[in-house]
This record gives C-alpha cells, structure tokens and sequence, in this order.
C-alpha cells in the first residue's frame, strides 16, 4: 500500500481526539447552502466531492460499522473463447467491509475497507481478491479555513463487479479520472487522491487551491491488448463570490500533467484552462452549476514533433437530494487522461444516478451513464477512440435491523474497435442477487 494511503489512515485515526462536542450542520460541497448565512459552501464545480445520492432523511454521526455481503451473479460475455464465442459464467463473492464514519464540530470525513474475493463456477482460474480502500476527511482548521483530504486504493480483476449496487454519487469537477474504459478480467490498480484548502476571507467571497493525482497500472500487459498503463497530476486554484444567499459565481485556474505509456514509449500531454463557474441553490437541497472556458493542451510524443491546441471545456451538473428521493446528473466536454487508451484525450461525458425510497424497507436505484473518447493528435495511428454506455437497475430489500436482500442487472456496451483487449467482449450483461448484513456501533457520546 502506498505511503500515503497508511498517513491517511493515521490521521484518521487520531481525529476523534480532535474534537468531542456535538455535531454541526456542515454542509457538502454539493450541498444546500449552511443555515449560517456567514459560512459558504464550496460549488461543485470546483468542490471535488460530487453530488451525493443520500437521502436527507438519512442520518449522519460518529459509527463504527461492519457488514458481510455473499453475492452471486451471471455473465453472459465473461470473456471470448477461444472458438471467438462469448463465456458465460456464474460468480460467487465474498465482501466483508468496516468503516468508520466521523461527524463533529472540526472534522467530518469517512474511512472504508473492503477486501473482496470472488470465485467462478466454469472459469476457476479468473478467481480473484480485490482489495478497496477509501477515505474522504474534511477538517475544519479556523471558522474560515477547511482542509480536505481525499484518497482511494482499487485493485481488482473485474472492475464491472465493483458497481453491485450502483452509483453512489455523480461528479460535478472537471477535473477526474477518466474511468469509462473498462477492459474485462484484467488486474487493475488504480489509486486516486486529492487535497484542498479553503479560507473564506470575506463574508461573501472565499479562495481555494488544491492537487490531485491518479494512477492506472495494468500488472500483467498480456491481458490489455491496446490499453497502457496512465498517470495523472493537476493543481488548481479558484476565487468564488457570494452574490446572494442561493447565487454563486467565480473562476477557476486548472492545470494537469496526463502521462501514458503505449508499447513502452511515453506520451506527455499538459494542459491549462481559465474556467468560468456559476451555481444556483433553487431549493435548499437542489443545485444547478455551470463551468465554462478555454483549455490548451500541448502533446509530446517520442520521434514526433508536439502538438498544440486550444478547445472549449464546458460542462452542466445538478444535484437534489429529498427525504426518500436523491437525483443527480452531469455533463462535461473537457480534455482528460485516456482511463488506458494510448493518450489523452477528448472526453465527452454524460451521466445520471437515482434513488428512490418507496417503502420503510424497500428501495430501488438505477444509473446510466455515457463517454466518448477520442485521443488527442494521435499521429502514430488515427482514430483510436470510441464509446462506452452502460446502465444499472438495483432493488434492495430490508429484512430487519441488520440484514437486506438486493438484486440487480447491469449492462455495459463498449465500441473501441482499435483496442483488442474491448473489441472481442463489447457487451456485459450481468444479473445478481445478494445478502448483506451490517452493524454498526456509535463513537464517544
């Protein structure tokens, strides 16, 4: 496990510390506006957090929980045989989880661990151990200074079996990896992470600046025909005003480092953007944010001479969050790392996530989400890009206190005729039941 992630572990663990009196009303960065008139929220656009699809009936606190899930599902394309005809497959997995959930006055955040190990019926040798790490803290350093930490730890050999029970929030930023290309049955590392500080130096105007950085790296490259190992670093900076209670506009700096190694030779692509922002809180648990500017990217490329642009990067989001209903949705044009593809790219995106609270017990969830992607000024050979849509449908049973019942279908078509490792499974169709059981156990008072 990479140093970093053991650091974050260590703070988290010494937070409780930090702080023992009762909970504030801190908002999300995609949240309503803080009953505070004096305190801002950070908008979506330049938040990083995303558009959460809790209820906000659901409770927050100081929790340790712990849960088991036993899954068992059926692909109808787990890989192509070697008579070019799909394989089907029935999976069993095991998914023990604990994580701890913080809530106070000066630091809010969550820390979750979940191994996983799944085991096919037909296919013994694609049996697998998944390992996923994830920690979101935000402390708050001063009445006007907050610090975020965020950082995710992903390795699997089935990224389609990671998404069992959907969405769980939909990102407003410009600024993220680009995860729409899925190659089936590979081991995949991926690590993901950012930090940012804001101070609110006026009543109605608060900075920011931040990094982030991420990691695709593939262990075993016979598994990926056509797919390279990526790495991404960004820093950022923005300056927002209050204009009203509910109205927020501002601008935003961008600037990232997209590296890709295609048969060992590295391309480089770094770009920079001036964004305009402007997010509107129509409801206290609705939002609606715009980004918009211009985005230069110059391409390097070993025995080529570099490449230069300019492009538009836009994007829309929105974000509402009801007693028993959540809904969020998003769209961006923007230049980004090529999520395994030979390069950066072009990345058109689009997305939507629901949940939907019917009874005490039961609940359903669905998401559906759409990328395009085109590598940038890709002269060793044109036209390497494509598509991905993909969509899932869950319903989810409570059977008492600790245990629930769920089911779901998900399907996955992906087009990216120049890459071997997609083009000989374009389409995933997968139908899965499973049971969990959860506890959880509340911290200090």
């Amino acid at each position: 496990m990479p140093t970093h992630a053991y650091l974050c572990i260590a703070v988290l663990a010494a937070a409780p510390l930090w702080s023992q009196v009762a909970p504030s009303a801190e908002p999300a960065a995609s949240g309503p506006p803080p009953s505070d008139d004096q305190r801002m929220v950070t908008p979506a656009p330049v938040g990083g957090e995303g558009y959460s699809l809790a209820f906000s009936s659901e409770e927050r606190g100081n929790y340790l929980r712990a849960g088991l899930t036993l899954l068992s599902a059926y692909n109808d394309n787990l890989f192509t045989g070697t008579n070019g005809r799909p394989t089907s497959d029935v999976s069993y997995a095991i998914m023990p989880t604990i994580a701890l959930d913080l809530f106070r006055s000066r630091v809010d955040g969550s820390l979750s661990y979940r191994p996983g190990f799944t085991f096919y019926q037909k296919a013994s040798s694609y049996n697998e151990s998944d390992q996923n790490l994830a920690l979101n803290l935000k402390f708050r350093l001063s009445p006007h200074v907050s610090l975020s930490l965020r950082d995710s730890l992903q390795k699997t050999s089935n990224i389609f079996s990671q998404s069992i029970l959907g969405p769980t929030s939909v990102s407003g930023s410009p600024q993220q990896p680009n995860d729409s290309v899925i190659a089936p049955l590979a081991s995949v590392l991926r690590n993901t992470g950012s930090a940012q500080i804001e101070y609110q130096f006026r009543a109605n105007a608060m900075v920011g600046a931040g990094g982030t950085f991420s990691n695709l790296h593939y262990p075993n490259p016979t598994q990926v025909p056509g797919l390279s190992d990526q790495s991404s670093r960004g820093g950022s900076a923005f300056y927002t005003a209050r204009l009203s209670r509910r109205h927020y506009i501002g601008v935003t700096y961008q600037y990232q480092m997209l590296l890709a190694s295609p048969n060992q030779i590295q391309n480089e692509t770094q770009t920079h953007s001036v964004l305009l922002f402007y997010t509107v809180y129509l409801q206290p648990t609705l939002s609606v944010s715009f980004f918009g500017g211009p985005q230069h990217s110059d391409t390097e490329q070993k025995g080529l001479p570099p490449s230069r642009s300019w492009s538009p990067s836009t994007g829309v989001s929105a974000g509402w969050q009801g007693k028993r209903s959540s809904l969020a949705v998003a769209y961006s044009r923007t230049i980004t790392d090529g999520g395994g593809l030979p390069g950066a790219v072009h990345a058109y995106t689009a997305s939507a996530a629901l949940r939907q609270q019917f009874t005490r017990s039961l609940s359903a969830g669905l998401g559906v989400s759409y990328s395009n992607n085109k590598v940038l000024d890709s002269l060793i050979s044109p036209n390497i890009g494509g598509h991905s849509i993909s969509g899932n449908v869950t319903l989810q049973y409570a059977l008492g206190q600790h245990f629930d019942v769920a089911v779901g279908y998900m399907r996955l078509h992906q087009s990216y005729g120049n890459i071997p490792a997609i083009s000989t499974t374009p389409n995933r169709n997968q139908a899965s039941v499973s049971l969990s059981y959860q506890f959880r156990r509340p911290l200090g008072r």
